[in-house]
């Protein structure tokens, strides 16, 4: 069947899917798959097939005007800076103790990447000397977050005093759990680089 092949093939349907989609069972779609030599996927295959097919949480705004190309530019640019670099992260991990910055980066996620406000999160990083609870209503005021969206905060104990004022507000790691968007943002880094490296 054209359809079994498609499904699996082109649209990264599991076997089960199109067990349930055309209600066969698995092992009907198993033989399928064997008669006509179609290989079934490893897991990293089925994972990412799986991946693949998941619908994006965010809506990636299309045909910018001048003031949302330059907003694009240098949100991917701070991400670029001040993103999590490490190869197996999955989620989009902006850091910053500089609150103008967070709210640019806030304003980029919003009006460029379309996100789902419900995807987001704030961890929050502060001294002994701080008082966490006043600097989670900050960063909630600034970024529009609730504070009931934020994880436990992490608070050094080990504070020195010539370190005063240093992060006056703490430091935050704002969170966006989609890989879908990590990637997005991977990949206009990689379009500047292209250009400019």
């Amino acid at each position: 069947m054209k359809l079994i092949r498609k499904l699996y093939l082109s649209d990264n349907f599991s076997a089960r899917e199109i067990g349930e989609k055309l209600n066969v069972s698995i092992d009907a779609v198993f033989y399928f798959l064997r008669k006509n030599k179609i290989p079934r996927r490893n897991p990293t295959q089925s994972n990412n097939a799986s991946f693949a097919r998941k619908v994006p949480s965010f809506k990636i705004k299309e045909n910018l005007n001048a003031e949302e190309k330059e907003l694009k530019a240098i949100g991917v640019t701070l991400y670029w800076g001040e993103g999590s670099k490490w190869d197996g992260e999955n989620i989009v991990d902006f850091t910053n103790s500089d609150s103008e910055m967070i709210a640019v980066f806030m304003k980029f996620l919003r009006k460029i990447c379309g996100i789902n406000e419900t995807k987001l999160r704030v961890y929050l990083y502060c001294y002994a000397d701080q008082k966490p609870k006043e600097l989670e209503n900050f960063w909630s005021k600034l970024t529009g977050i609730p504070t009931n969206f934020f994880y436990k905060p992490y608070v050094r104990k080990d504070f020195k005093v010539e370190k005063s004022g240093k992060m006056k507000n703490g430091l935050i790691h704002v969170r966006y759990n989609d890989k879908k968007l990590l990637l997005i943002l991977r990949k206009w880094i990689e379009d500047i680089k292209s250009v400019y490296c």
